[in-house]
């Protein structure tokens, strides 16, 4: 008896032990997901979490000792361009300028299409035009698409990319807005009876007086379509200096992303400078349109050339390009017309003197050619990251919206010899007929994959509904990238031109950089220097990796004289064709210089650019209080002692053999004249 009841003890203690343990598990597992909840939805849980938790897919390897920022070499790669230093946006009006009149001549609705810097140009031309006619603006429409299958109405809204009210508040001086038409005009637009105007391309403001004015004043009411990135000339007559102005106010302070995706540029930017370390941000610029355009399809292989060229013929058809199908792709790259390679853009910044571990950050919505495009960069560099690094997938999806359920499209179009072989065999005469076609079995290789048509077909299949909504995202995406790129301590491009050879996402980057930190390092590698770097890749390229200190020197007094005198070209070359890739000096003021550093900028140097950039204005004494550069340094005469294998010919890692032939190669230390940045030699 003793003993069953001791046997029964034993059990029950056994169970309460068990239960114990089962309630630790749950409470453990409840923590865990309270743990990861707050993790998610706190909008600081993220960065909290981070120096403990990997969870992006980016892990910084830094080698070498933070430079001093004092130090010479950190000046050269980081620091401020001295002679661009006084000069500050200032894009408030500076002539007599009334508030927009409560009587206006009529509603102006706007449709635009076209990509995210064809979308900014054309609404920062839309509201010009608005105060130009004294019109009431409706909230524009975009369209990164023109076809609207399976995609939801909120993608084609302006709310979709900008805070709607922020752009009101800020212009409500400038212009009168309001977010929709009238029921009554509503009703006439869907009945289309009102009348339609599709805008030309750089149209003079005599154009909307001769034209949409009287249509305007009629019918109150007019509807401007706008595309190919803008509805009015860029360079307009001097008494129009104060719309100018209103272009700047439109794209560097009204035009502010929306709140959500504002703040995930922000948590990304916050995630990029965790490390501590400046960064480089790198816009390719490299998209099938570009390439296509501008006759650089054989600096691919396989069938990357094949879609170049399908591109082109049908620009061709369309009168986009003129000309011969078929270029010479070497003779265009030497000649500057093609972008930069990521490897050439990789071998020049080492070349410089950007160490292994520097932090580059690749832009764009599109780098045609893939991830492989970008291996060598990634060689010579080992912190290589872009948005799909620093953010989640979640993340991502948050901002996008609501969407329908793709399951019902196919995914990939229907094979094209298949279906002839079907409708052969269904028309087919009497009997022997051939064969049906077989039974569908599983593929080994990826014919049909996004490129599959090349080989089956000569017409480019219609974009499915999952391509659609890329497209459309593609605006987000490219926004991070956007705020990512201005915010950047040192930028430099691939191409500055997009496909129809106007400037592109990286040259409004450029712009606003300009206007909104002047002194901030920007390359601006225009066709000049790209024709320059390309003939010096050319000639050295069997010892690119090796390169010799006249190679090097050659390198690095070309990319200094690109930051102040690619200035002066772009505003002959860029500014025709954009305004806001080169806002000066329109927008721009000059800072007053103490008088105990006016020795430092008074130099021939700093009035030469001050001259070439033709900025005359001075700034307000309120803005006069920010802080400048005190160094006495002479630009001109700059030595920097630096050991030239941090450029030369330790490009990747090597092992143990090949680390002793990189230092017989490498014993020659020298030290490396600047140039300075006006680009005298």
């Amino acid at each position: 008896m003793g003993v069953t009841m001791k046997g029964e003890g034993k059990g029950v203690m056994k169970s309460k032990m068990k239960c114990v343990g089962l309630i630790g598990l749950v409470l453990s597992a409840f923590s865990l997901f309270v743990h990861f909840l707050l993790a998610r939805f706190t909008d600081k849980g993220i960065a909290e979490y981070q120096s403990s938790i990997t969870i992006f897919s980016w892990r910084p390897t830094f080698e070498s000792y933070d430079l001093a920022i004092t130090s010479p070499l950190y000046r050269r790669l980081w620091g401020p361009v001295k002679h661009l230093e006084p000069l500050l946006p200032d894009a408030n009006p500076r002539t007599y300028y009334d508030d927009p009149s409560s009587q206006t001549t009529g509603f102006i609705f706007v449709k635009i299409q076209g990509g995210f810097h064809e979308i900014r140009n054309s609404i920062s031309d839309v509201v010009a035009v608005s105060r130009f006619l004294n019109a009431t603006l409706v909230i524009p429409e975009i369209l990164s698409t023109t076809s609207s299958k399976g995609i939801s109405s909120q993608f084609k809204s302006f709310a979709y990319l900008y805070d709607v009210d922020q752009f009101m508040i800020t212009l409500e001086k400038d212009v009168k807005m309001v977010k929709t038409l009238p029921k009554n005009l509503k009703g006439a637009r869907r009945k289309k009876e009102i009348p339609v105007f599709k805008v030309p391309y750089s149209a003079s403001p005599y154009y909307y007086l001769q034209h949409v004015l009287p249509v305007l004043n009629k019918h109150s009411v007019v509807e401007l379509v706008v595309g190919d990135g803008g509805c009015l000339q860029d360079t307009l007559p001097p008494h129009f200096e104060e719309y100018q102005r209103l272009r700047c106010r439109v794209a560097f302070h009204a035009l502010q992303f929306r709140q959500e995706v504002l703040e995930l540029a922000q948590r990304v930017l916050q995630r990029l400078r965790s490390p501590g370390r400046p960064y480089i941000a790198f816009d390719p610029g490299m998209t099938r349109d570009a390439l296509a355009y501008h006759g650089c399809a054989k600096l691919f292989q396989d069938v990357h050339t094949e879609l170049i060229q399908h591109k082109r013929s049908w620009m061709m058809k369309r009168g986009i390009v003129k000309g011969k199908l078929s270029v010479n792709s070497e003779d265009q790259r030497l000649n500057g017309s093609c972008p930069l390679m990521p490897e050439e853009i990789g071998i020049i910044l080492r070349a410089y003197g950007y160490s292994r571990d520097t932090i580059i950050y690749v832009s764009g919505g599109e780098v045609f050619g893939g991830q492989r495009t970008l291996i060598p960069l990634r060689a010579m560099f080992e912190n290589v990251i872009d948005r799909s690094s620093l953010t989640m997938g979640w993340e991502l999806s948050r901002i996008y919206g609501r969407e329908a359920n793709l399951e019902s499209y196919p995914k990939s179009p229907p094979s094209v010899v298949e279906d002839r072989k079907a409708v052969e065999w269904k028309f087919a005469g009497p009997r022997p007929r051939p064969l049906p076609p077989p039974p569908a079995r599983p593929k080994t290789y990826n014919i049909e994959g996004w490129w599959g048509w090349v080989a089956e077909s000569n017409n480019e299949p219609d974009s499915t509904v999952i391509e659609l909504r890329t497209n459309a995202h593609k605006l987000l995406w490219e926004a991070i990238d956007y705020v990512i790129c201005v915010e950047a301590d040192v930028f430099i491009p691939g191409f500055d031109r997009d496909g129809k050879g106007r400037p592109n996402f990286a040259s409004l980057i450029m712009g606003h950089r300009l206007y909104q930190s002047a002194a901030s390092k920007t390359y601006r590698l225009n066709s000049h220097y790209r024709k320059e770097l390309a003939n010096l890749l050319e000639n050295n390229h069997r010892d690119l990796y090796h390169a010799n200190h006249t190679w090097l020197t050659s390198i690095r007094r070309l990319l200094t004289r690109s930051l102040v005198n690619g200035l002066t070209e772009a505003s002959n070359e860029s500014k025709p064709l954009s305004f806001l890739s080169h806002p000066v000096p329109e927008c721009s003021c000059l800072r007053r210089v103490p008088a105990e550093m006016s020795f430092n900028y008074s130099s021939p140097t700093h009035i030469q650019v001050q001259a070439a950039l033709g900025v005359r204005n001075h700034c307000p004494a309120w803005m006069d209080h920010g802080s400048i550069s005190h160094s006495k340094d002479k630009e001109t005469e700059e030595d920097i002692d630096e050991d030239d294998s941090l450029s030369s010919g330790l490009f990747f890692k090597y092992n143990s053999s090949r680390e002793s032939i990189g230092e017989e190669m490498n014993k020659e230390e020298a030290q490396l004249d600047d140039q300075d940045e006006d680009g005298r030699e």
